[in-house]
């Protein structure tokens, strides 16, 4: 005991068990008691630090300390009240974890794994509490080296200023940028070389088939997935009883070419070849960041057009989105904008008459980077028909400046923006029809949960209450989330990361029936009753049960 007393500080180790009670509830995803435990050690050593910290301010201001017998005895006290703190929050943290459970219709746990939660935990903090103290013994070095050519305080301040630099451009530079460049590449070549075993098209009308200026292996996994799969004509014919035109895919893989450029002139060279600007509408793709294109996001809207229409895709990495968003916000935005040009310019020279309407679509990463593709004052003259964007990342541009700028009265996850013309917002509940409201030339879509911490999370929750947080919440949001200073922001981040694993119509994994709300909205499709999209919606509910289109590779 008295070597454990030596190497941590008592106070530093009662505010850790504090935010370590605290981390234990609810925030926006249910989490497994590893995801649990490793939250909860990261926020133990938030807490330690925060400790240490202010008994180092409370020293160096020279406040005077209290007697020994004074802290011996408080310290008893604390204690056993932290700990049993502690205790109380772990036997109430799977009442938490059900009510974020309960809304989304998942079944109730009887436990959160309390002893294994708590050696992850402990683990977790350990590691931590080592980095730390390799930084401070990095710090000292520098300042004692310093200290034979500068005044002392000075070394102390350039010494730190050194750490921070050198810690930072580590973590920055080698373990994140080089290390996941190299993972990037990595799976590039791996890509490459996997045989998933889906057969070539013999359709000369599709990417990779006979005919086509695209290699089928290039094409990549995801490439591969997003041409072999979608509904056909048939089965669009089938369903409204009528007939229906197969729609036109293609997709240009990271292996198809070396430069973005060439990817894009590829992309619009077989978009031409296929016959896609011959279609009524023609949708231009941002995938996400690991190439990944949500059927739900486009087969509904192939559906709605009779299969009168066309989409073009190209890979810009095989990062997942929440990977890049945390390291590198812009990754994939020069990609989106080499497609959109090279499409746009095409499309800006065919008679208005008889070319396809344009519009844009992007999930998650993608479509932060859609939003980037397009700058206003190169398509102000021709624009584009409209675009639906489904979980914007949090660092999407112009979703925050819509978000922020919102209608007085509108909550942060439902905004209204100003008379509703251009963009509008919605979520499980259809909430586009508004009283009063028509659109402009251009109708712009946001689809988003309230649950989705991809979209919600917020840097500055580490000091301050996000907006989304307040009255009224969200329909998918429990009732039981509190803001806790430090605590929440770590809480969004471990929910960010496993932001996939929500049930369909929650969290991060968008559901069809949502989509045909938004691609009604902004493409308008015509020929399309009321009693046929109930019937959609319906269609694609139960085909949802039977099949799993959530993202596991993002």
């Amino acid at each position: 005991m008295s070597v454990l007393a030596k190497s941590f500080s008592a106070f530093g180790l009662l505010v850790g068990i504090l935010l370590f009670a605290a981390s234990l509830s609810p925030s926006l995803m249910p989490r497994p008691y590893v995801v649990q435990g490793a939250l909860s050690g990261f926020c133990a050593a938030l807490g330690y630090g925060v400790g240490v910290g202010v008994v180092w301010l409370w020293r160096y201001l020279e406040i005077p300390v209290p007697r020994a017998r004074i802290q011996k005895t408080a310290n008893w006290i604390a204690v056993p009240l932290c700990i049993g703190t502690a205790g109380v929050f772990l036997w109430k943290a799977a009442e938490w974890q059900n009510t974020v459970r309960n809304l989304m219709g998942l079944g109730p746990v009887d436990s959160v794994e309390p002893i294994e939660l708590a050696a992850i935990a402990l683990i977790i903090f350990l590691l931590v509490i080592l980095l730390a103290r390799l930084f401070r013994q990095t710090f000292r070095l520098f300042s004692r080296w310093l200290n034979r050519l500068v005044p002392r305080r000075v070394s102390k301040v350039i010494g730190g200023l050194l750490a921070v630099a050198l810690f930072w451009s580590v973590a920055q530079g080698v373990l994140f940028r080089v290390v996941l460049r190299l993972v990037d590449t990595s799976f590039r070549e791996l890509d490459a070389r996997i045989d998933d075993n889906s057969a070539r098209p013999s359709d000369p009308a599709k990417p990779g088939g006979p005919g086509s200026i695209l290699d089928w292996q290039d094409l990549g996994r995801q490439g591969r997935a997003f041409i072999a799969s979608g509904p056909t004509g048939a089965q669009i014919g089938d369903f409204f009883h009528s007939n229906a035109l197969n729609p036109i895919r293609v997709y240009i893989g990271l292996n198809s070419a070396e430069t973005i450029d060439e990817r894009a002139r590829l992309a619009l060279e077989e978009l031409r070849r296929d016959g896609g600007f011959e279609r009524s509408a023609l949708i231009v793709i941002v995938p996400t960041g690991t190439g990944w294109v949500d059927p739900a996001g486009i087969d509904t809207v192939e559906y709605l057009h009779h299969g009168d229409i066309a989409s073009v895709a190209m890979q810009y990495s095989y990062l997942s989105s929440w990977l890049s968003l945390l390291v590198e916000p812009g990754y994939g935005a020069e990609a989106g904008q080499a497609l959109f040009r090279e499409v746009y310019q095409y499309w800006i020279t065919l008679p208005r008459q008889s070319r396809p309407k344009l519009y844009l679509y992007g999930l998650s990463l993608g479509a932060m980077n859609s939003e980037l593709s397009a700058r206003l004052y190169d398509i102000i003259g021709d624009p584009f028909q409209g675009a639906l964007w489904s979980g914007p990342p949090f660092q999407s541009r112009i979703w925050n400046a819509v978000t922020a700028d919102r209608n007085p009265g509108s909550p942060a996850w439902l905004p209204r923006f100003r008379d509703s013309s251009i963009i509008r917002f919605t979520n499980q509940n259809n909430a586009l029809d508004i009283p009063g409201a028509g659109w402009g030339p251009i109708r712009i879509v946001y689809l988003q949960y309230a649950s989705d911490p991809v979209t919600f999370f917020d840097f500055y929750a580490l000091y301050r209450e996000p907006d989304w947080m307040k009255s009224p919440r969200g329909p998918d949001v429990s009732p039981s989330l509190r803001w806790i200073p430090g605590v929440t922001m770590l809480q969004l981040l471990f929910d960010m990361v496993i932001a996939t694993t929500s049930p369909m119509g929650y969290g991060h994994v968008y559901a069809p029936e949502h989509y045909i709300d938004g691609w009604v909205a902004v493409t308008n499709p015509q020929h399309i009753q009321p009693e046929d999209i109930s019937r959609l919606k319906a269609f694609f509910v139960e085909r949802s049960r039977s099949a799993d289109n959530s993202p596991p590779s993002d």
